[in-house]
């Protein structure tokens, strides 16, 4: 299974958790959650192409090859109850996929959107993929949650900078298109000093759901769920637990 990797294999779990990384992330992002997450909760991470043991491969050029590819990776998946996160790029990805799940049949429990505007929202359009390095560094620094003591090494500019480049080119060039609101219920988490994304902006989130909608504001920036970790995960153990009580459907 070359896109989805299961972060701690659990047999007997009732309900799957799939998560997409940020721009130039990796399922290392969530090495950390397993520990964290009930025994009840199976969680994998999505692993784009170009990248960590995928590095090398093309990378991905549009949001719909993406998300064709990961959703093909996932319905083996799809037998059990499963829930989808993303965080900044990986919400775009994570919430496009939801509109292919649906579309196919398949109901996720529930959608957790994190550290991203709405989709429909307007973005801001500096082409920062086009940006030389030391601009690009610049914006990276500004984000956070890249090891800039990785990238203060020339050598290992070199090889991360061109996948991070694209993750950021596919985000820029992404426009979402029309369509009906999800039938998935959407919980959307963001950091009270995230410079990407306000707290009021966030919740222009709850007009792409006809269900359920809840928005979380937690201390931190853009990558607020790094010291945070416990209460997102605490978040999507208590909305996953919640919406099982209340039933779920495949």
């Amino acid at each position: 299974m070359t896109w989805l990797r299961p972060l701690r294999p659990r047999p007997e779990a009732t309900t799957r958790l799939i998560c997409f990384a940020h721009a130039g992330g990796s399922v290392a992002a969530y090495r950390d959650w397993p520990a964290l997450l009930p025994e009840s909760i199976e969680p994998y991470g999505v692993q784009l192409p170009g990248r960590a043991d995928r590095f090398g491969e093309p990378l991905p050029e549009d949001m719909d090859g993406l998300v064709g590819s990961a959703v093909e990776a996932m319905l083996p998946l799809l037998d059990r109850p499963f829930a989808l996160f993303g965080h900044s790029m990986g919400a775009m990805v994570a919430y496009e996929s939801t509109r292919v799940l649906e579309a196919r049949g398949f109901h996720p429990m529930r959608l957790f959107a994190s550290g991203a505007r709405a989709p429909h929202e307007p973005r801001r359009r500096a082409e920062i993929s086009s940006y030389d390095d030391e601009r690009f560094m610049a914006e990276l620094t500004k984000l956070g949650g890249t090891d800039l003591q990785i990238l203060a090494n020339p050598e290992m500019r070199e090889v991360v900078f061109p996948y991070v480049r694209g993750d950021f080119r596919l985000i820029e060039n992404y426009r979402h298109a029309p369509g009906p609101a999800l039938r998935t219920p959407i919980s959307v988490i963001v950091g009270d000093a995230d410079p990407v994304v306000t707290p009021a902006q966030a919740k222009e989130w709850e007009t792409r759901t006809v269900s359920d909608f809840s928005l979380t504001v937690l201390p931190g920036a853009h990558f607020y769920l790094q010291p945070q970790r416990a209460a997102v995960v605490g978040e999507i153990v208590r909305r996953v637990g919640a919406d099982r009580q209340e039933g779920w459907s495949r």
